[in-house]
């Protein structure tokens, strides 16, 4: 028996593994592959280029890999990549990439986005990552592995997310936020490490210790940014933590929420 539906409309120029189950009334435009496992609820929408893994779950009414919702585009191939076993909740929108940047929008694996959620043009996600119901990234916008956002909160466009960070509820991030801290309001500011979050996933007392230092050397000791990462950067030496808190820092574009 088939796993696609009837009424589902497949182009003849996408590319679905035998498994891959597909609802009633959704379409699967030219230029989609979609690799094994995946289900797809009915009314859903899936446009190319764009490239889905395995175990994926797609469910209704979202729309997956359409053009950039961006005035710039003039309809050039860019293209949508994502990982496996992500699950895409009712409503969810992601967008492909645009020329401006590398052309794509990248979204890792074992990822959660309930309803609502949207992620724009040239996003690019790591794994693991949880956006609650209608949270928004704008464009070009990067999140690192396990970053949790709340429901309504949203990312200004160019912007990055270390890895950890825990973005609260109707908070608007305009400024990069370093790993893992909690971070909320409007505009976003840090709040503290997100230790409840790191002991969830196996963060030792003493890793969580340290970062809780480096937290209050950035945010609490009325340092230059200068004077604050040279003291970092000595800790960074035996701390690996630490390191990724450095790093991070070192590449950040758009100055740290402070």
């Amino acid at each position: 028996m088939s796993r696609i539906d009837a009424r589902a409309v497949i182009s003849p120029k996408a590319e679905l593994a035998e498994d891959v189950t597909v609802g009633p009334f959704t379409v699967v435009g030219a230029q989609v592959t979609i690799g094994a496992g995946t289900v797809i609820g009915p009314h859903a929408v899936i446009n190319g280029p764009t490239c889905i893994g395995a175990q994926n779950h797609i469910f209704q009414f979202a729309s997956i890999g359409d053009a950039p919702q961006d005035k710039k585009y003039k309809g050039e191939p860019t293209r949508l990549e994502i990982g496996d076993r992500n699950v895409f909740r009712e409503f969810c929108t992601v967008n492909r990439g645009t020329t401006h940047d590398q052309g794509v929008t990248r979204i890792g694996s074992d990822n959660l986005f309930m309803a609502y959620t949207h992620v724009a043009h040239d996003c690019v996600l790591g794994d693991k990552i949880v956006m609650s119901n209608c949270a928004t990234l704008g464009g070009h916008v990067h999140l690192g592995d396990w970053v949790i956002m709340g429901g309504f909160s949203g990312v200004h466009q160019f912007c990055k997310v270390g890895a950890h960070a825990f973005i609260a509820n109707n908070a608007a991030v305009t400024r990069d936020v370093p790993p893992f801290l909690m971070i909320v309001g409007q505009p976003a500011a840090p709040h503290s490490v997100n230790s409840e979050g790191l002991k969830r996933r196996g963060f030792s007392e003493g890793q969580i210790r340290n970062l809780r230092n480096a937290y209050r050397i950035l945010y609490r000791s009325e340092l230059k940014l200068e004077d604050a990462l040279g003291q970092l950067k000595e800790l960074a030496a035996s701390q690996p933590e630490v390191a990724q808190f450095v790093e991070f820092i070192g590449t950040s574009t758009r100055s740290l929420v402070r």
